[in-house]
Order: structure tokens, then sequence, then C-alpha cells
């Protein structure tokens, strides 16, 4: 992606489940919220260091609650689960557009060899991992 790359449309699906992502050259894609969720930018999910990466089960149902442009660069993308920090640059969203199906296989990877699940578990509805 090229600095001359941004959004010229973001759009929430009504059952706030999808992002759909347009670029100014024509590129789009499809973002699922789970994906958007569990590979979040933020800190709480990426760590503040190498080897601080946090596996995040449970989050199957996830939707996307909010969105809130940040500068002229990204946009804050909260979730009703109540993760609300990650802020997702153009370049990101970018990258999830043309890479987000590897980048979920290898999550989906992670969870198996943890021993975790895209959940919720059936203990109840919104009981899943946070």
């Amino acid at each position: 992606m090229t600095s001359d790359s941004w959004p010229k449309e973001l759009r929430v699906s009504k059952d706030k489940r999808t992002l759909t992502v347009t670029f100014n050259d024509g590129i789009a894609g499809v973002l699922p919220a789970e994906m958007l969720r569990v590979l979040s930018p933020s800190a709480e999910v990426q760590g503040h260091g190498p080897g601080q990466k946090v596996t995040v089960p449970g989050k199957r149902n996830v939707a996307i609650a909010a969105m809130t442009p940040t500068g002229n660069y990204a946009v804050r993308i909260a979730f009703d689960d109540g993760h609300d920090t990650g802020i997702f640059t153009w370049t990101y969203l970018r990258t999830l557009t043309s890479d987000g199906a590897a980048l979920f296989a290898a999550y989906e990877q992670e969870l198996s060899a943890k021993g975790l699940t895209r959940g919720p578990e059936l203990r109840g509805q919104g009981e899943g991992a946070r």
C-alpha cells in the first residue's frame, strides 16, 4: 500500500458483523468483526513487546458497536464485548483486506494449539472469554 491509499468508504453491515472497506484505488474487502476483534492492533491484544501477543478466544459472535475517526489516518473500532482500544490505521486495514484470510487462519491454528475455541462456550449467552 502506498501512502496515497486511503479508505474512501467504511460501511458497517446492518447486523454489525462485518466492515466493508473500499480504498481510493478501487481495492475493497469485507472484514468480519470477529477478525477485527481478535487481530486488533491494541496493546491488549498485541502486547507491549515481542512475545506478548495474546490469543483471544470466544469472539465468534462479537459485533462492531461503534467507529470513531482518529485524525486522518485511522479509525478506532469499539466492539460489543467492551474492547475499544484498537486504532486501525489505513495501512493496517489494507493489510487485513489483502492478508486477512491468512492471518485469521494462523489465529485459528493458535487457538487449536492452545486448546481454545472461537466460542463462546455453551455455558450461556455472553459468557465467552473476554
